[in-house]
This record gives structure tokens, C-alpha cells and sequence, in this order.
């Protein structure tokens, strides 16, 4: 509109010098000569005003769809961002769900496997033998079935598993206690018994299994020691 006003104001102020001009260059220029004259100029203007008006009003157009586009991409990278927030807290909650109720578990139980197989192999008695060392207990060989001079012995647990293995009747007696304490009996709270007669197992250092009387398939009966002597 300023830019309107302006050319306006310029063309008109030109006009009078313009019709000034032409006067004395055509002295000869009658009145309607010169009122033709300034239609044609008064035509001119109005074409130059409608020009400018289409052009500014275009521009202003222009500008006005610049500035709604850029608002419109405002608008939508805001929404974009907070869909992308949403989207990040939902991860979230699905890995926190994830970790609550299927890693977290399963490390728990792969714990608990762990703990077993530890207790398994180092007796869960170690905890209640007033710290006993164990130590890594080494059992012979098992020698095979065929073998001359073999015997075969079965611990019954208290806990009703029973457990076989083949010894050499020379081995020394005291590999069946490594055995009991191995499978996770400990000696401070367990002892071994033979099934008929029923009576402690006696052995010595020194002493083979052929020594305290195991000469054939034997069962013994791994049982808990009385505490409170």
C-alpha cells in the first residue's frame, strides 16, 4: 500500500509538468487536443495503478502462503516430535515390560540353575558345616563292567535318589566318602551305613574296600548324623 501511494503521488506531481511540456513544445495543441491528452494519461495512470495492485496483492500472497507454509512445517515438526516422544516412551515401557517379565526372570532362574549346580557339585551342606573346606575331591577312574576285581556300589540319599558306580575292590575305602561329599553330603553331617546288618561303615586310612568287607555288589545308606551330641 506505502509503495501504491508513493508511485501514486509521483505520477500525479509529474502530471501538471508534463501537461506544461507538451504546451510548449505544441504551441499549436488546442483544448481538446490537451484534454484527450490527459485522458490518455489519466488511462495510462489507472493501468500502472491496477498493475501495481495486482502485483502487490500477488506478492502479498506470496508472502502470506511463505509464511503458512513455514508454519505449517512448525506445526507438523512439533507433531512429529512429539510422536516420536511418544513412540521413545512407548519403546520404554515395552523394554522395561521386556525386562521386567521375561529377562529378569530368566536371569533369576538361570541364577537358581547356577546355585544348583554349585551345590550339586560342592554339597549344600558346606553351608551348615561350620565352614569345612571342601576343596575339588578327585574319584578314581570307573573302571568297566568286564574288568577283574570290580565291585559295584549304590549310595541311597535321604533324599531317595539312588546312585551307582563300579569301584576296584583295591581302591582305598576312603573313596566312598570323597563320593558322598561329592554328590553334596558332607562328612561333618553325614555318614555311611550298610543296609543289612544295618551298622556304620568303619574304615581306616590305609584300608581297601576289599579291607572293610565290600566284595560284592554293595548298597549303603548315606544318613544324617545326629547334631545334637
Amino acid at each position: 500500500m506505502a509503495s501504491r501511494g508513493v508511485v501514486g503521488i509521483f505520477l500525479f506531481s509529474a502530471l501538471p509538468l508534463l501537461c506544461l511540456e507538451l504546451r510548449r513544445g505544441i504551441p499549436d495543441l488546442g483544448v481538446k487536443d490537451l484534454i484527450l491528452l490527459c485522458g490518455r494519461i489519466f488511462l495510462l495512470l489507472a493501468l500502472l495503478t491496477l498493475i501495481i495492485s495486482v502485483t502487490t496483492s500477488w506478492l502479498n500472497s506470496f508472502k502470506s502462503s511463505q509464511v503458512y507454509l513455514k508454519e505449517e512445517e512448525e506445526k507438523n515438526e512439533k507433531r512429529q516430535k512429539l510422536v516420536r516422544k511418544k513412540q521413545q516412551e512407548a519403546q520404554g515401557e515395552k523394554v522395561s515390560r521386556y525386562i521386567e517379565n521375561v529377562l529378569k526372570p530368566h536371569q533369576e532362574m538361570k541364577l537358581r540353575k547356577l546355585e544348583e549346580r554349585f551345590y550339586q557339585m560342592t554339597g549344600e551342606t558346606w553351608k551348615l558345616s561350620n565352614g569345612h573346606k571342601l576343596g575339588v575331591l578327585d574319584l578314581p577312574e570307573e573302571p568297566p563292567e568286564t574288568a577283574d576285581e570290580v565291585v559295584a556300589v549304590a549310595l541311597r540319599c535321604p533324599s531317595g535318589r539312588v546312585l551307582k558306580r563300579r569301584f576296584f575292590k583295591s581302591c582305598s575305602s576312603q573313596v566312598l566318602f570323597h563320593w558322598m561329599m561329592k554328590i553334596g553330603y558332607h562328612i561333618s553331617l553325614y555318614s555311611l551305613s550298610t543296609s543289612f546288618p544295618r551298622r556304620p561303615l568303619e574304615v581306616e586310612e590305609g584300608w581297601s574296600l576289599q579291607d572293610i568287607g565290600i566284595t560284592m555288589d554293595t548298597v549303603l545308606n548315606v544318613e544324617e548324623k545326629d547334631q545334637s551330641n
